[in-house]
């Protein structure tokens, strides 16, 4: 009986049409495909745990140093509350350096376009850093599914070749160029689905970080042009504990008031007559 059994499982058949049987039949263009495919999704991984990593890296640094930079005695005193190679430090300095350049002006209206161009010009800089890898991401969003449809195309191309020299339309001679075929589709779409997934998220945030910069460089604009006399409202630094002692409601003397025109009287006894 147990040889039986034995002799049973030996005769099991091999399953001959599994991926790596499908990437063989594909040849040299299937495994080339397939490592562009994991290029771009390693690729698109990378540039999606660094952006996430830089992003909050910016908008942890100003929700944690905005109130402090705001109450420092000068701006040069404020920016060093922030990293030296931050973005929001990037942004001060070249707002001071604007502003020491701009007072040599003559033109007032010339000296205002200067300041604000140069914030500008620095926002910009920082928000191209931190778009920086996301025209990859949608890159491989658009490309990834066409890249694995080419697969696919060829994949049944081979099919029907072999459909043709075989003479006959039998399972064996389709199975493996047709399963290589939708192989290739399912990969690009798992390659490009997270891509625009990533792409989407990221630009939300970084509209988000835009919004904060432009709000700091207007901010920061005017402080400048008013010499430090207009500042952005804070919350309050620390609520105060302390409570005032309440008089005595038994020991407090209510005024006396006295009405416009109404004669005062005296409180002291009348003197005895004699």
């Amino acid at each position: 009986m147990l040889i039986e059994i034995l002799a049973a499982a030996g005769e099991a058949p091999v399953n001959e049409f599994g991926f790596w049987k499908a990437m063989e039949e594909g040849g040299p263009v299937a495994w080339t495909i397939l490592g562009i495919m994991i290029i771009m999704s390693v690729g698109s991984f990378y540039i999606l745990f660094t952006k996430i990593f830089e992003q909050n890296k910016v908008m942890k640094e100003y929700r944690s140093n905005r109130a402090a930079f705001w109450r420092a005695g000068s701006l040069k005193e404020g920016a060093s509350k922030f990293d030296k190679n931050s973005a929001w430090r990037q942004l001060v300095d070249d707002g001071i350096r604007a502003g020491d350049e701009s007072s040599k002006m003559d033109d007032s209206l010339e000296s205002h376009d200067w300041l604000h161009g140069t914030l500008q010009r620095s926002e910009s800089s920082i928000m191209a850093r931190l778009n920086g890898g996301l025209p990859f991401l949608a890159t491989v969003g658009a490309t990834a599914p066409f890249v694995g449809l080419l697969g696919t195309v060829i994949g049944i191309y081979r099919a029907l070749i072999n459909i043709g020299i075989s003479g006959s339309a039998s399972i064996d001679k389709v199975a493996g160029p047709v399963g290589e075929a939708l192989i290739m589709t399912a990969i690009g779409l798992i390659v490009a689905v997270p891509a625009v997934f990533a792409y989407n998220y990221l630009m939300s945030r970084n509209r988000k970080i835009q919004a904060m910069l432009s709000g700091f460089s207007t901010d920061l604009q005017a402080n400048i042009t008013s010499s430090g006399a207009v500042k952005p409202a804070l919350a309050p630094a620390a609520k105060s504990t302390s409570t005032t002692a309440k008089p005595a409601t038994g020991a407090t003397a209510k005024p006396a008031t006295t009405k416009m025109g109404a004669t005062s009287t005296s409180t002291t006894p009348n003197a005895p007559k004699r």
